[in-house]
């Protein structure tokens, strides 16, 4: 991703992110073509989404995280337990 955020950036998205509810849940079956396809959706409608991995490993859930990043080209802008918080800039921006 071309648009890289700064210290600054990912302060103020954590800020803006605090409130949010997870709009995204990875259960049992991992890292599934309908998750990705759901985040990539909540990404272009809401361009900053928290999502929930729930499983107990984890190693497991960073490297969930890393993919999902990668699958609908994000940018994880922080992970705390099993939420993570996920942003993409909107075309249209």
């Amino acid at each position: 991703m071309s648009d890289k955020l700064n210290t600054k950036d990912i302060l103020a998205l954590k800020a803006r992110a605090h409130h949010l509810s997870p709009v995204v849940m990875i259960g049992q079956h991992g890292l599934t073509e309908s998750v990705v396809k759901e985040t990539d959706n909540a990404l272009s409608a809401h361009e900053l989404i928290k999502v929930r991995i729930l499983g107990d490993e984890r190693d497991e859930r960073v490297a969930i995280a890393e993919a999902l990043c990668e699958a609908v080209d994000a940018q994880l802008v922080q992970h705390i337990g099993k939420l993570l918080v996920l942003w993409r800039k909107r075309p249209d921006k």
